[in-house]
């Protein structure tokens, strides 16, 4: 498929891995909101909804005609597709019950959320029963950071899981491998969590606006002598 040359002049080293998304309104939305933050292409996992579904391309307004999409990708091969020096980044809300650990801030502030909490308590669960010396490698150390901090230093790729089971022990792996972070969007108390497509176009356009003042940057330097 070809794309709009004003499309392929604006793309951005910024990408879009969609893990287990199976509502076909929340990817076409966010299929919209990837073609207008300008990512490069969209990633999807086995277990997505599939693309070219009817409510998904109603949802997605001809998104699917401006951003390269490619399909029921596993996790063993999804790598081939990403630029080379790319760090994965995941909107994960999981993340801050360890940083809660060590600050006791993140309940304060609302940013856990049960189903997520109970995730992670399966997760240390399941590390209490291992027997002495066996190894924990398994659950990935990937630190939290604020999704405003600049995470686009090098090219990203931001992974956002279906609202029904969250990301992907896979996805936490990637970033792990790769030097990334989990995104932490705070949100108040009494509030669980973001919608997935909500969740995906702050992080895409935050990641557009950090892109965007960098190469202002960039620019003023270039202007002096």
């Amino acid at each position: 498929m070809t794309y709009p040359e004003t499309q392929l002049r604006h793309l951005l080293p910024l990408l879009l891995i969609c893990d287990n998304l199976r509502d076909p309104g929340n990817l076409g939305t966010i299929l919209r909101s990837a073609a207008g933050a300008g990512c490069s292409k969209v990633l999807l996992t086995k277990g997505c909804v599939d693309a070219w579904e009817p409510k998904v391309l109603r949802a997605a307004m001809g998104a699917h005609f401006q951003v390269p999409i490619i399909n029921n990708l596993d996790w063993e091969t999804l790598p081939n597709y990403l630029p080379t020096d790319t760090r994965v980044y995941v909107a994960d809300n999981c993340g801050l019950y360890a940083q809660a650990h060590m600050s006791n801030k993140a309940s304060d502030y609302g940013w856990v959320c049960d189903q997520q909490l109970s995730k992670l308590h399966k997760y240390e669960e399941e590390e209490e029963d291992l027997e002495p010396g066996a190894s924990k490698a398994w659950l990935p150390e990937v630190e939290v950071q604020s999704y405003d901090l600049d995470w686009t230093e090098a090219p990203a790729a931001v992974v956002i899981g279906g609202e029904t089971h969250g990301v992907s022990l896979e996805s936490l792996q990637l970033a792990e491998s790769t030097g990334g972070k989990r995104l932490l969007i705070p949100v108040v108390p009494g509030v669980d969590s973001l919608n997935s497509a909500m969740a995906a176009s702050i992080l895409l356009f935050e990641g557009k606006r950090q892109l965007r003042v960098r190469a202002e940057h960039v620019s003023r330097d270039r202007s002096y002598p």
